[in-house]
């Protein structure tokens, strides 16, 4: 079993750290060997060293304490070498280096060896110098190895991070395009911000996942931002608008696809289907296309009932707001007309919440 000197020790930092405190195993089935060897590196100053006469013992060892080098025996009882390195491929993460020492001279051994995971392979008896040097050799390949995982982690975790800066830069863009948007039709810009939720809430309530809810969050700003193009005096026109205003007030959907062409983010061109869409209707008289039923993007869909809603029960230049009752009344009127029957269904399983949303977000009292 485990020598006295096999306490549990602790896996080093091994960034560039000393080959004289990397953690090696011995696994051999003779004290003698163990005895031989531990004496060896102790005079050589490796100061974390491990052994076990039980190869079963190996698997448990490298787990619990992150072993850099394993000087392995091939023929043991109970397990054989070839089977431990067979367990030890098993291994998540990192595995130790593995160095065999055997009493089996031939090329058969030798060769099987290293078409396992072995890197090296010394017959015993070993000479105590070429072994020494072998061993500094494996422990500066481990240090290699670890120090290349360490950068590589680095660079992995920089990149995630610079790309995580990006998207967030990006959704801040998007964010402050809707309300710069959102600012012509109403002073405080609060209305993208319970819609988005809203819409959110409705996609929740339907089964979309989680990621699927997020993005539309994020996207459902942009539904109006193509009312940048349209004049002041057709967006803010207290009165009925003219035929001719109101074809004008309709192209603010493909101005906004047009705002947002040329973007291959998932986040932009879901922004831009939004935009198209969310002023289709179920029955096929929306615009601007027509779309009818599931031929409309279903984010269009869900955009269409938040933007309704709180479009609604918020004040307008032009409008009073409407009551939270007759605005449920009449999303319940056009289900199957404006609005998909399932969804609405889902919005409505959802009110109380889209009262809180409406709560915590509301527009300031204009005295």
């Amino acid at each position: 079993m485990e020598s006295s000197n096999s306490a549990k020790i602790e896996s080093s930092s091994m960034g560039l750290s000393d080959l004289k405190s990397m953690n090696i195993l011995i696994v051999d089935d003779e004290a003698a060997n163990i005895q031989l060897l531990e004496t060896l590196l102790d005079l050589s100053d490796y100061k974390q060293v491990l052994s076990t006469q039980d190869p079963r013992d190996t698997l448990t060892l490298c787990t619990d304490n992150t072993i850099d080098l394993l000087l392995l025996d091939i023929n043991m009882p109970h397990m054989d070498g070839y089977e431990v390195m067979e367990q030890l491929e098993t291994l998540e993460g990192d595995k130790p280096v593995v160095l065999v020492l055997s009493a089996e001279p031939d090329r058969k051994h030798r060769h099987q060896a290293l078409d396992s995971i072995a890197l090296d392979y010394v017959s015993k008896p070993f000479d105590t110098h070429e072994l020494l040097s072998r061993i500094r050799n494996l422990l500066e390949v481990r240090r290699a190895q670890t120090y290349m995982r360490d950068q590589n982690s680095l660079l992995e975790s920089e990149i995630n991070k610079r790309t995580q800066e990006l998207s967030n830069s990006r959704l801040e863009v998007v964010r402050r395009l809707g309300r710069a948007a959102e600012y012509r039709d109403n002073e405080t810009g609060l209305h993208i911000i319970r819609m988005s939720k809203i819409a959110a809430l409705i996609g929740e309530a339907s089964g979309m996942n989680k990621a699927d809810c997020d993005l539309l969050l994020n996207a459902s700003p942009m539904h109006d931002i193509g009312k940048i193009g349209i004049p002041d005096h057709i967006l803010q026109k207290p009165g009925k608008l003219t035929a001719a205003e109101w074809e004008i007030m309709k192209s603010h959907s493909l101005i906004g696809a047009e705002i947002l062409e040329g973007d291959e983010s998932r986040l932009l061109l879901t922004a831009k289907e939004i935009c198209l869409t969310h002023h289709e209707k179920w029955d096929g008289s929306g615009y601007p296309y027509g779309l009818k039923g599931e031929a409309i993007p279903v984010m269009g869909r869900i955009t269409a009932l938040a933007d309704v809603f709180d479009a609604l029960t918020s004040v307008r230049p032009y409008k009073k707001a409407w009551s939270v009752p007759d605005t449920l009344e009449l999303i319940r009127t056009e289900s199957g007309k404006h609005f998909d029957p399932k969804l609405t269904g889902h919005f409505m399983s959802v009110v109380p919440e889209i009262i809180d949303i409406m709560g915590q977000y509301a527009d300031p009292l204009i005295l």
